[in-house]
């Protein structure tokens, strides 16, 4: 193993701006708003802003899931927002979520808008809001789909932050991190592919909240798209969580979902802003994005 032994810490941490990597202009150690900025606000009860990233993902496939089991109050104006140029840092935004992560989630169809935050959280709600859908409400199998929503939660940080920094982006490579974290990735896809062998979906062999939650993490890393790590981590040996990825990809929503607000790869699976179902048939370039973003 490489000498990472060089660097003491100081007595008391000061922050190096310049020491921050490829988000050395959107990381920092306060909270708050930058500047001064309103949110846009369409027509529709729920306007979620977001970014086409897996946390974004979860909450976009959950809409329209509602939206194709036929609860029209779930329609949605959907707002990029452009972590890389640091939206996110908005007053508008860090209104909604004085944590400024996407997703944000800001319910107008009551007297008094609801704000919603974290995306876990944006997943519960909405299911509460919406009947209890994609969320059981028979005890043992409710707590098993909430359990996995948590886990979801609880472990998405250290791959994406742990590993995923530390893999990808991190201006050094350190050889005890990257092994440190290529570990617990490893123990984690482990983990889901020993239950997806005992039950279809995560919650058991119904397609629930749990399953929204952790795909767009899991069934991503699953299939090498993120980090680029798909080799090195050798996801093709997890039969299970590659059966439930496939599965879950064909879904028609789970489509439609993971184009909102997605701002790289293929113009094809590219829907910038969604404000109308139609959106999705009648794209056009304004609904594009014009470059690929960070995130």
């Amino acid at each position: 193993m490489a000498d990472d032994t060089a660097y003491t810490p100081p007595k008391v941490w000061a922050w190096n701006k310049d020491a921050g990597g490829r988000f050395a202009a959107i990381n920092r150690p306060i909270a708050g708003p930058t500047h001064e900025k309103e949110l846009p606000v369409g027509r529709h009860p729920l306007q979620l802003y977001s970014l086409g990233t897996p946390n974004g993902v979860k909450v976009t496939v959950m809409l329209e899931e509602l939206l194709a089991l036929g609860h029209t109050g779930a329609e949605y104006d959907a707002w990029l927002i452009n972590i890389g140029a640091g939206d996110q840092f908005g007053s508008g935004f860090v209104a909604i979520n004085p944590n400024s992560k996407i997703p944000a989630l800001l319910d107008r169809s009551g007297p008094k808008p609801i704000r919603v935050f974290e995306s876990g959280a944006i997943l519960i709600y909405l299911a509460e809001k919406f009947g209890n859908a994609f969320l059981p409400t028979e005890p043992a199998a409710r707590a098993e789909c909430l359990s996995w929503v948590m886990w979801l939660m609880a472990s998405a940080p250290f791959l994406g932050g742990g590993f995923g920094h530390f893999y990808a982006y991190a201006p050094t490579k350190i050889e005890y991190a990257i092994d440190r974290y290529a570990m617990e990735a490893k123990r984690q896809m482990d983990v889901l592919d020993r239950r997806l062998g005992e039950s279809r979906y995560l919650g058991g062999e119904d397609y629930t909240i749990a399953d929204m939650a952790v795909w767009p993490w899991y069934g991503a890393l699953a299939k090498g798209v993120v980090y680029d790590a798909g080799e090195f981590l050798g996801v093709a040996d997890y039969k299970n969580v590659q059966r439930w990825t496939d599965e879950i990809a064909q879904r028609p929503a789970v489509k439609r979902g993971r184009m909102v607000n997605r701002t790289f790869g293929e113009p094809s699976s590219q829907l910038r802003e969604r404000h109308e179902a139609s959106d999705f048939e009648t794209r056009t370039e304004d609904k594009l994005a014009p470059a690929k973003a960070d995130g």
